[in-house]
């Protein structure tokens, strides 16, 4: 409830049938990465390619009549929410570009960096460009190196990797073939596996569309790794990579379903760690600890399980609800809040309430939801936040990109507790967190909670630099209360 958005989901299949109606499911069960607009691109033994996209959930693009129009064995798919360019038709995945060798479609989770610079260059060569989104930079990019090394498809993408910067996890048709990259620090998840029955392989951003598929998980693309995957096996292509990793850190708090193993770990079981950091670093003597659904739900499992403090369902959530237009006024603001959220009294009133969810990122919804638990007769209410204070931006697939949107950039804990209106505030510790995700730090991406990236970013600090830490008020101790 932390009104964070992650860039997208991407899924590909080689099968030795038609691999629309299997990318639908795939691309269901990655609904959660994103709603504005869905699309995929098939191509069939001839060559022929066909993309097919749009506005709207997977099941609104995808009817069963549009999903047979979609022949072809091999394909890729894409569910999106914007972070680099317009949350518009023009900008939905995949993007398709036509040249002598064949079909170039590329369906991209995470954000280029550079893409801006680049876009710039190749305006100035005669390159024109329908969107206004860094996944036509790489499209086009690509498509020209294909043009030079048709019979390399390998050398092409090893080419693109070297211009640009950023986080990526393509899903790619080179002619008739399906590829997958992941950039070489791994920011954003991807894993392949084997469809049943000798069917084909499959690659996408979380094991989750695997599950659905019935395919067996084969393992993560490792960083920087070029995959190529045909319905009878799958090659590996190794790149030069750094010497860490820097896997998103809210894959495991948030972004990822629950039941998705991310980089070896199941984001579940590492929400219920966190849960369980946060009860140790930051306990309160409360009645009740109630999640916020459902992206509070297991870290609060897990702060349960430790303060041994009863864990109930206080808000009931509206599940038929996804992105609302807010309309303008308070009461209907309000309004909004409860559409997605009612609290139910009978569990709330007159009890010291503890509400757990992932990240507080502008504090407006927390408020809100405060407000509803008090109006519902809670005698006080605690707020503990999974995630370290967010203080900086993120300019690697999520939906903050300055710091003037991000409440612990501009408070303290104290500033924030008095905001949301919460009897006390009390974040997870950057080292608590790390700990319970189960990976060591220097393999993780803290850069929204530290303010140092892994890849160089004008204006903003690389990991491992040695440099005077800057003063941020949020990072004194995240613990406050009245």
């Amino acid at each position: 409830m932390g009104a964070l958005r992650d860039h997208c989901g991407v899924i590909g299949i080689a099968g030795r049938e038609s691999v629309a109606p299997l990318m639908y499911f795939g691309l269901k069960s990655l609904q959660h990465r994103g709603q504005e607009s869905a699309g995929m691109t098939t191509v069939d033994d001839a060559g022929q390619s066909r993309t097919i996209k749009g506005m709207g959930l997977v099941d609104t693009v995808f009817t069963p009549e549009v999903v047979a129009e979609l022949k072809g064995a091999t394909g890729i798919g894409h569910c999106r929410y914007s972070t680099a360019g317009r949350s518009v038709a023009e900008n939905a995945q995949p993007h398709t570009v036509n040249v002598a060798p064949g079909t170039v479609s590329l369906a991209h989770n995470g954000d280029i960096v550079n893409a801006p610079k680049i876009l710039e260059e190749l305006k100035a060569k005669g390159y024109g460009f329908i969107t206004d989104n860094d996944t036509e930079v790489a499209c086009r990019l690509l498509a020209n190196k294909f043009v030079h090394y048709p019979d390399n498809p390998v050398k092409a993408i090893k080419e693109l990797m070297a211009e640009i910067v950023g986080a990526y996890s393509f899903t790619l048709i080179l002619g008739r073939d399906l590829w997958a990259v992941r950039d070489p620090y791994g920011i954003r998840p991807l894993v392949v596996g084997k469809l049943a029955d000798g069917a084909g392989y499959v690659v996408a951003s979380e094991s989750v569309a695997l599950d659905v598929l019935g395919a067996e998980l084969i393992r993560d693309v490792a960083p920087g790794e070029i995959v190529h995957l045909t319905k009878d096996g799958i090659e590996f292509h190794k790149t030069t990579v750094p010497e860490q990793p820097a896997h998103c850190f809210f894959e495991y708090v948030y972004f990822a379903r629950g039941d998705s193993i991310i980089d070896g770990e199941l984001a579940q079981e590492a929400r219920r760690r966190i849960g369980m950091a946060l009860a140790k670093e930051a306990p309160v003597d409360a009645d009740i600890v109630v999640p916020v659904p459902d992206s509070g739900r297991a870290h609060a499992a897990g702060y349960a399980e430790a303060s041994h403090i009863p864990l109930r369902e206080g808000l009931m959530k509206n599940r038929y609800v996804h992105r609302t237009f807010i309309m303008p006024g308070q009461d209907n603001r309000e309004r909004n809040v409860r559409l997605k959220l009612n609290p139910i009294k009978p569990v709330l009133a007159g009890k010291r309430v503890i509400i757990v969810d992932d990240s507080i990122v502008r504090s407006t919804t927390m408020k809100r939801i405060v407000e509803l638990v008090r109006g519902a007769g809670a005698k006080e209410v605690h707020v503990r936040i999974a995630s370290p204070p967010i203080t900086d931006p993120c300019y690697l697939g999520v939906d903050f990109h300055h710091r003037s949107q991000l409440v612990g950039a501009n408070h303290t804990v104290e500033e924030i507790r008095k905001l949301i209106g919460a009897n006390s505030l009390a974040y997870t510790t950057t080292d608590g967190m790390v700990k319970a995700i189960n990976l060591p730090r220097a393999k993780l991406c803290l850069g929204c909670v530290t303010g140092e990236y892994p890849v160089p970013i004008q204006g903003e600090r690389v990991r491992g630099q040695v440099v005077l830490e800057k003063f941020t008020p949020a990072r004194a101790p995240a613990v406050a209360q009245n």
